[in-house]
């Protein structure tokens, strides 16, 4: 008999309601599974009948091979789990024969499919009150997730980490159904930073006495970044890229600059951003701080709807507008008088597909306008001054912008970053819960928290706001402007619990926010980049009112917006959360080659090729120049009537050929711009 069984690894015992099971298992793999029965004799517990299971079938073998295997274990172990009345019968049988065994905690799933999984307090994971192995655990996690959809991999690597951590299934089952447990929604925290700067006491500044006795007014000593650049010649007309995290004050160092030349007669400043609700925010608060020193006016995109002047001025000492609305007054030849000083907000917007090649142009063309500067950074002439809070690679955009890098780290408050998993159903409950949960918490400077909720479309930011408890509001470019007005005063005075928003506040519109959630990962059909998504996050805590920021990523499984989408949102959330931040690029297709190409010609004639060679972005002039002429939108290097038409309203030239191709076979306009609309849409 003892030749039969041979060396046996471990022999291990299970309760199986009256009886016990059986596992032998030697280097790791299950050898042998059986039911043992045992019977009480006068002499104690002994073996009964013992049912070596061969698949889905039983064969009984005798008793006694019980014993042999017991004698020929290395060593004997009986499941924790076993009952005490079961144990003590085990353990009188094993006494019997002179046998020592060792209660141990299993795995209570693998015992009971007669595998030997031993675990320990480290390893050991809580389920239905039990403690089960990890891969058990796995599998059951497995099981609810497929009631989720498909998950990638990278969520699913996040939820068994997770689970290895807090040791608890049901509190990680939980994530999938909407729990907001921050032990276990938070993903990571990005620490408040301090970079060491001596401040510069205001007073200490040589600014014209107007701009100088306004800050004196609200300030003793400049903030860290505002210090920096100061000390590298910001205030001396130097040419500066200012990398710096949101609410660090880098406005402030366009603002002194700017103002201080206009007031020495150096020129007006032009204050550029990228989007019309940023330009509003930026002209309205200007007016209100300098309005009694300087003209303030304003131009943005609408104006190329109707120029027939409005509220802009452009005689006036300090232009806020958008990159559209300026490039839109050189492309139409409107004489802007000497500009002293171009701020360019959100610089990193030149790596964006669709908007990166006309910023890039209109700095070109901008440049041409005021006269070219000399390479070595002199005070004469027009200083450029470039902000933003998200660049991948500050060094190299700086020297293609021929301006000194001024970097700074410090972020002012820390940033926790949230992730939790949900359908479109349980994000709004999710929503819900933390707009609430933020609200009713005042910070130590004693400001409730208020949240910026983003996603995907105009439409969907109306139905999140319909369906929030606390009072909140949309926000879009689509609103007008005393709606948009009417928000912002409204959160500004808290009162309103949250505002549900697209891109629009991205770009640094003033909300003050304590709480960011992503209620899509997507603006419009389009998943968002690193950059995007680092400047929506950076929203959240501001230093004057919150102690932290809190950020929430609410993700879909298997979620997408649009059938061109070819990631999953789950997906999408961990790349956005674990990348590096993109190098800020500005690539050009043929299309906006010859957008550009068109405009530069428009601007500058003949030093078109000059201009396109002063864009950071690799434009192929020569082959622009001759689609231009082949479109007939050039006459040598002038523009057609055709061609200034199709610059002045900022078409490409398929947007062009479109509206020529209706035009001519006499379709309705409303037919036509549908028609483009539909086309955007699909692209």
């Amino acid at each position: 008999m003892s030749q039969q069984v041979g060396e046996v690894g471990t022999l291990f015992l299970h309760e199986y309601g009256d009886d016990v099971r059986v596992a032998v298992v030697k280097e790791g793999e299950r050898r042998l599974h059986a039911i043992l029965e045992l019977k009480e004799t006068d002499a104690g517990p002994r073996p009964a009948r013992l049912r070596v299971k061969q698949g889905a079938s039983e064969e009984p073998r005798p008793p006694d091979l019980f014993v042999e295997l017991a004698r020929s274990a290395s060593r004997i172990r009986i499941s924790e789990q076993t009952s005490p009345a079961v144990r003590g019968r085990l353990q009188e049988l094993l006494d019997a024969y002179q046998l020592e065994a060792k209660a141990v905690r299993t795995c209570r799933y693998c015992a009971s499919e007669g595998q030997y999984s031993p675990v320990t307090s480290e390893t050991a994971i809580e389920a239905d009150g039990e403690y089960i192995c990890p891969d058990c655990a796995k599998a059951e996690l497995d099981r609810e997730l497929a009631y989720k959809g498909e998950i990638t991999s990278g969520a699913r690597d996040r939820l068994y980490d997770l689970l290895t951590e807090v040791q608890d299934l049901e509190r990680v089952s939980n994530l999938l159904k909407g729990d907001l447990d921050p032990d276990l929604t938070k993903f990571d925290e990005i620490s408040a930073t301090v970079d060491e700067v001596d401040p510069v006491p205001v007073d200490s500044l040589d600014l014209h006495p107007g701009i100088q006795d306004h800050l004196e007014g609200r300030f003793d000593t400049l903030l860290p970044v505002q210090s920096l650049a100061v000390e590298n010649g910001a205030t001396e007309g130097r040419d500066q890229l200012v990398v710096s995290a949101t609410a660090t004050g880098k406005t402030l160092i366009g603002e002194m600059a700017g103002l201080d030349r206009v007031l020495n007669g150096k020129g007006k400043m032009l204050f550029l951003v990228p989007l019309v609700a940023l330009a509003n925010q930026k002209h309205e608060s200007f007016e209100e701080r300098y309005g009694d020193m300087v003209d303030v006016s304003l131009r943005v995109g609408a104006s190329r709807i109707n120029d027939g002047g409005g509220r802009f001025d452009p005689g006036a000492d300090v232009i806020v507008g958008t990159y559209e609305g300026i490039d839109h007054a050189l492309r139409t030849g409107k004489d802007l008088g000497n500009i002293g000083t171009v701020v360019i907000d959100e610089v990193h917007t030149l790596g964006e597909d669709e908007r990166g090649h006309r910023l890039d142009g209109l700095i070109s063309r901008l440049k041409y306008y005021c006269g070219e500067r000399a390479d070595n950074h002199s005070t004469d002439g027009t200083q450029w001054i470039y902000l933003s809070a998200t660049v991948g690679n500050p060094g190299d955009l700086a020297e293609k912008l021929r301006a000194q890098l001024i970097e700074f780290e410090e972020r002012p408050v820390p940033i926790e970053r949230h992730v939790t998993f949900a359908d479109g159903r349980e994000k709004m409950q999710i929503e819900n819960k933390l707009v609430r949960r933020a609200f009713d918490t005042k910070s130590s400077k004693g400001y409730r928290g208020q949240t910026i909720i983003f996603t995907n479309s105009r439409r969907r930011c109306h139905e999140v706001s319909r369906k929030l408890e606390y009072d909140s509001a949309p926000y879009h470019a689509g609103l007008d402007h005393r709606r948009r007005k009417k928000v912002e005063g409204m959160f500004a005075d808290q009162d309103l619990a949250a505002v549900v928003t697209t891109a629009a506040l991205a770009a640094g519109v003033d909300f003050p926010a304590s709480q960011v959630v992503f209620d899509s990962l997507a603006m419009g059909i389009e998943w968002l980049t690193v950059q995007e998504f680092h400047q929506m996050l950076g929203r959240a805590g501001r230093p004057d009112y919150h102690d932290k920021g809190t950020v929430y990523v609410l993700v879909e499984p298997d979620g997408a917006y649009h059938n061109s989408q070819e990631m999953s949102e789950d997906e999408v959330a961990f790349k956005l959360l674990k990348g590096e931040m993109d190098p800020v690029v500005t690539r050009y297709d043929e299309g906006a080659a010859v957008e550009e190409t068109l405009a530069n010609v428009t601007v500058g004639g003949k030093h078109a090729k000059r201009l396109n060679e002063r864009m950071i972005g690799e434009v192929p002039t020569t082959h622009a120049v001759g689609k231009l002429l082949e479109y007939e939108f050039i006459d040598g290097l002038e523009p057609t009537p055709m061609g200034r038409a199709v610059t002045s309203h900022f078409l490409s030239p398929d947007d062009a050929f479109l509206l020529l191709d209706g035009i001519r076979k006499g379709d309705d306009p409303y037919d036509i711009v549908g028609t483009m609309e539909l086309r955007d849409d699909e692209r």
